[in-house]
């Protein structure tokens, strides 16, 4: 897989260096941070002109700095479900999210707030590739992120330990700002367009929706993993009540 951008290389660097097979700058361009933090990791690189670099990622905006590494390695599913157990993180099922771009930014934005972990299906999904990397910004390095064969299935091993499932729903759940939590809790968010598919709903324990007072729209998936997560960690830290009620 190729890894590209200053920031995704950078984070790789420093998190998980020894993914990395080998590593490219583009010559005659500023990348001292770059250098100094491979060469802190013992990482050596190859100088290249923008020529090269064009041809091996010709559609890629690279900041002049790609690196070939490993297949990203998923989590085992028992480890995401551990450690929910544990308090360690909250799973984040997703049922059918299927664009890169928007995997992408789920990831990076679980990363920033913490405390989270992620379990796609092998089928009807993205899956972590070199795009959905590039807009991870290296976010794939902070938090566990498991490949299951089916959802519904991994939905029902984690209520069978006990934890809680919580469904975000465009519309029809409960306020979440208004709603108590338990905990361990894992959340399940569904597509865009079609939402969480019914069969997944029967398994749920709660279905919350987030307020909305503007425009009769609905967020993007991404944005409204971000908002549900961070309501939920707030709350989490909050022995799950928080200023509800």
């Amino acid at each position: 897989m190729k890894l590209y951008g200053k920031n995704p290389v950078l984070e790789r660097i420093r998190a998980n260096p020894r993914s990395i097979r080998k590593l490219y700058l583009r010559k005659r361009t500023d990348l001292s941070e770059v250098v100094r933090e491979a060469k802190k990791a013992g990482l050596g690189f190859e100088s290249v002109d923008e020529a090269w670099l064009k041809r091996r990622c010709p559609d890629a905006h690279t900041q002049g700095v790609m690196a070939e590494v490993e297949d990203f390695e998923y989590a085992p599913f028992s480890t995401v479900l551990n450690e929910c157990l544990d308090n360690i993180s909250v799973p984040v099922f997703l049922d059918g999210v299927t664009d890169p771009q928007n995997l992408g930014s789920i990831i990076r934005n679980l990363a920033c707030l913490g405390g989270f972990s992620l379990v796609l299906p092998k089928h009807g999904s993205a899956y972590v590739n070199e795009t959905v990397l590039r807009v991870a910004s290296g976010g794939e390095n902070y938090l566990k992120i498991a490949m299951v064969t089916n959802i519904a299935t991994a939905v029902k091993k984690a209520k069978e330990k006990d934890i809680a499932i919580a469904g975000a729903m465009v519309e029809g759940g409960k306020d979440i700002l208004k709603t108590n939590l338990t905990f361990p809790l894992a959340v399940v968010i569904g597509s865009e367009g079609k939402g969480i598919r019914p069969g997944i709903q029967k398994c749920l324990d709660l279905k919350v929706s987030l307020p909305m007072r503007g425009a009769p729209l609905s967020f993007n998936v991404a944005v409204a993993a971000s908002l549900f997560c961070y309501e939920i960690n707030r709350r989490r830290w909050m022995g799950g009540r928080g200023d509800v009620g």
